[in-house]
């Protein structure tokens, strides 16, 4: 429990000091929080207590929220974290970790400064190397820690219009040419959510994986997604004469359909196999009723994969992550942007590791990376 005395506006210097309390919960256990996240407008698919779970039975990441609610009262605002702790990469606060954007839940700017305050006295206590925060809103935070940050570009589609206006929206020579390309192939499309559609998932997320450089995430991650989201969760797969050549993950989240990852077999590229996954997807989440559909976060110099995504005639936006640190504190070697020359380095070995043993590599860094 932390306390921060708030100084009175001059307005009103005939009021005494006002003394508020940021108090520590376990976001996965407390009743009141997946309640206030559904009804908090800012609240995300990141915020929910099915991902919490996911992230701490795959890398054992324990989740803490923060509020200036008492216990016992309704929650009026928070902010939940996981405690990142790793020998590699050090200890450190993360809000949250392989989460495109988790918004701080705090609306009143004097409730703010009670949290950047309480979070810097936590940092202290605890000796976190940083305490990160991504958020999807642009947040301004006031304290006595010196910071650095990361932008990434958003990308988000509102699907109120109705569907011939939103392939209308679509870039006429390349997705709305790719989607008619796929149906004239005889692309088809399934979607599931059991083992059979995890292996086929799992498969082509390893080849794109090894194309860019990188190793997949475990396959242990998609699995606990799978069980904490039931049905919310949807793998996406299209087939050429019944083999899976692409295939997407999407989490379905109060009104949103929220894109997490996808893969794909190079050698059907031409097809259009991804765009007809996406036009599913947008046709399945306009017959649920949903409002937006989010396609995730895209690093800046991924220039061909945001010109992917603003074709679908999505907005896009600007995704500013922030570290808090003492000096020299606020870096790491798996630093997201992949901009750093460690990175760089380790991305070359990557590119060369077989791939059979990309998930090997994966299982082994990735609870170091959050």
């Amino acid at each position: 429990m932390y306390e921060t005395l708030l100084e009175p506006t001059p307005e009103a210097t005939e009021r005494p000091l006002t003394v508020r309390t940021l108090y520590p919960i376990e976001p996965s256990k407390d009743s009141r929080w997946e309640p206030f996240v559904r009804k908090h407008p800012r609240g995300s698919v990141f915020h929910s207590r099915a991902w919490l779970e996911a992230l701490a039975r795959t890398y054992g990441y324990e989740p803490v929220g923060y509020t200036t609610s008492a216990p016992g009262e309704p929650l009026q605002n928070g902010a939940v974290f996981c405690r990142v702790e790793s020998r590699l990469t050090g200890r450190r606060l993360v809000s949250l970790p392989f989460s495109d954007h988790c918004d701080l839940l705090v609306s009143a700017p004097g409730d703010l400064q009670v949290f950047a305050e309480g979070l810097e006295r936590e940092r202290q206590m605890e000796n976190w190397r940083y305490i990160e925060i991504r958020p999807l809103h642009a947040t301004e935070m006031a304290n006595g820690l010196g910071r650095s940050s990361a932008t990434y570009s958003f990308h988000q589609l509102d699907l109120r219009p109705d569907l011939e206006t939103l392939l209308g929206n679509c870039h006429r020579s390349s997705t709305q040419r790719k989607i008619q390309r796929a149906q004239r192939e005889g692309l088809a499309y399934t979607e599931g959510s059991d083992q059979t559609f995890l292996d086929d998932f799992y498969r082509l997320l390893v080849l794109t994986r090894r194309r860019h450089h990188l190793p997949p995430q475990p396959k242990s991650w998609y699995r606990n997604l799978m069980e904490s989201f039931g049905r919310d969760l949807k793998i996406r797969l299209a087939l050429k004469d019944g083999r899976p050549v692409a295939g997407m993950l999407t989490l379905r989240y109060k009104d949103t359909l929220v894109y997490k990852n996808g893969g794909s077999d190079s050698r059907f590229h031409n097809l259009g196999a991804m765009h007809l996954l996406y036009w599913e997807s947008i046709r399945d989440a306009k017959n649920l009723g949903l409002r937006t559909f989010d396609l995730g976060r895209s690093d800046v110099e991924q220039a061909g994969l945001i010109k992917f995504k603003s074709r679908w005639g999505a907005q896009q936006m600007t995704l500013t992550y922030t570290r808090f640190a003492m000096a020299g504190e606020s870096r790491h070697i798996f630093d997201q942007n992949g901009r750093g020359w460690k990175m760089r380095m380790l991305r070359q070995a990557f590119g060369v590791t077989p791939r059979r043993l990309l998930p090997m590599v994966g299982n082994l860094l990735y609870k170091h990376a959050g």
